[in-house]
């Protein structure tokens, strides 16, 4: 049976025959203050009794650049389990500053704040901060939410990932190391340990990310392998009871977040006669190039690509580095060019270039007269590459997913959405831009609560759909409203 919930009083049928004159403004008034009838919530085919998430920074609430109890709060999987109504256990943080110690030497940075025009870190707000959660302050679990801020989608099985000794070896995580049952735990085990009824996975995204953060360079970070990859997928989900029921997300398109959409590929200033000193320290390579072309060795098309050329304007493109291009280290030329509209330069860039590279020296300015390295931009060659382990590692997820019956997020739909004109829901209209979308928190990468709210109530969606629940209908969607895009400095 149907329970009414009236949310404005009910207009009786005589105001129909009052208002016969009524303006199209009146008459839309009056439409919004008629009852609204929601369903009697059901969970449907759904257990919801003992709910456990298993995921990385993206299901432990991370954001700002950091791990700390208000964000832990409005995780996605807090979020959830209100919706659920059911108790959520969360290994907290023990302050709202973020960042770690290891017997007392820091090991993770603080939390990042909103200056008044940029991101920054928490200390140049509020002065010297020293985080006091230490990898050592073991936890007493278990825990409902398993988001592991770094872990990859292999790590969940990894017995040595919560480790303290491995901390030494860099092949612990020292977020599992403070919640693990124990040494030899693997995430995936503490979780399956809670026999839970429901579960919510969401993991793949830092398969490739750390390669698309570290701007494709290989010798920083790599993309998972795919055999890597789908076997680790495979045994996550065979491992999970045939009776536990499931909501699995996929993973976004990196390169369509605020990390990699924020820096303009042109952010160079230049007067006449700097652009003239600069333009003239090229004229070598320029010329190297035009001997290259002349004996064979590249195309006209390259060497027009390749070709430095500043100009006295606001907007000049910045030097980089590309190992795509044809070698020419026989000539002594450098493979380097100036960046495009196709290139994507990294977030961090932005307090890097323009920088002197030799101190004291105005002509060693990073990004002009030093080529930007591999590390500070995505080149199209490394973005076809993320796009293309992406598209893979999707298939994976989204074909067991489907096979175990599970409710299936597209969260690369969703956000790619979100980058390509953004989304209305309620009240609230969020897109990507860094800081005034109201979707990415000030690193770029993570959601803010509210978009993390954005996240949930297509969670909740995707269950409904899947286990003929009611959380749309019920009203037990949430109020984004409900969940801030930036918090205090101060904040205690």
């Amino acid at each position: 049976m149907k329970k009414l919930k009236y949310i404005m009083c009910s207009l009786i049928a005589g105001s129909f025959m009052a208002c016969e004159n009524e303006t199209l403004d009146d008459l839309r008034d009056r439409i919004a203050q008629e009852e609204v009838v929601l369903e009697e919530f059901t969970s449907g085919e759904a257990d919801f009794s003992t709910f456990v998430s298993l995921g990385n920074s993206l299901t432990a609430g991370f954001t700002d650049n950091a791990l700390f109890i208000a964000g832990q709060e409005n995780s996605l999987p807090n979020m959830l389990a209100t919706a659920f109504e059911t108790d959520f256990n969360q290994p907290l943080m023990s302050d709202n500053i973020g960042g770690m110690t290891f017997g007392g030497a820091r090991i993770l940075e603080p939390r990042l704040v909103f200056n008044g025009s940029t991101p920054a870190p928490l200390e140049s707000l509020i002065g010297d901060v020293m985080p006091s959660t230490d990898v050592t302050n073991l936890l007493s679990g278990p825990f409902n939410n398993m988001g592991v801020p770094g872990a990859r989608s292999f790590h969940l099985l990894f017995d040595g990932y919560g480790s303290l000794a491995n901390l030494a070896t860099a092949t612990a995580n020292p977020y599992f190391v403070r919640m693990a049952s124990s040494q030899s735990a693997t995430m995936l085990g503490d979780a399956l340990a809670q026999s839970p009824t429901f579960m919510s996975l969401w993991i793949g995204n830092n398969d490739v990310l750390g390669y698309a953060t570290s701007g494709g360079d290989q010798t920083l970070d790599a993309i998972t392998p795919e055999t890597t990859f789908n076997g680790a997928i495979q045994a996550i989900f065979a491992s999970i009871p045939a009776d536990t029921k499931a909501v699995v997300a996929n993973i976004p398109d990196v390169t369509t977040i605020p990390f990699f959409t924020t820096v303009p590929y042109n952010p160079v200033p230049l007067d006449a006669a700097t652009a003239t000193a600069v333009n003239s320290a090229y004229a070598a390579y320029n010329g190297g190039l035009q001997i290259a072309l002349m004996n064979g060795l590249l195309s006209e098309e390259e060497a027009t690509a390749r070709a430095i050329n500043f100009e006295a304007s606001e907007t000049n493109p910045v030097v980089i580095e590309d190992e795509n291009l044809t070698n020419l280290a026989a000539l002594g030329l450098p493979s380097i060019r100036q960046a495009t509209q196709s290139d994507l330069l990294v977030l961090t860039a932005s307090s890097f270039i323009g920088t002197e590279a030799v101190e004291g020296n105005p002509l060693s300015i990073n990004g002009v007269a030093v080529p930007l390295g591999d590390r500070w931009v995505l080149t199209p060659t490394e973005q076809a590459e993320i796009r293309t382990a992406t598209t893979s590692f999707n298939a994976t997820i989204e074909a067991a997913a489907t096979a175990a019956g599970y409710a299936f997020v597209d969260a690369n739909a969703l956000l790619t959405q979100l980058a390509s004109g953004g989304i209305t829901e309620g009240d609230y209209s969020l897109t990507s831009s860094l800081v005034t979308g109201g979707g990415f928190s000030l690193d770029g990468v993570h959601p803010t609560a509210r978009g993390y709210a954005l996240l949930a109530n297509n969670f909740l969606r995707a269950i409904d759909s899947t286990y003929n629940s009611n959380f749309e209908a019920s009203g037990k969607l949430l109020d984004l409203g409900n969940f801030p895009t930036n918090y205090s400095p101060t904040l205690q």
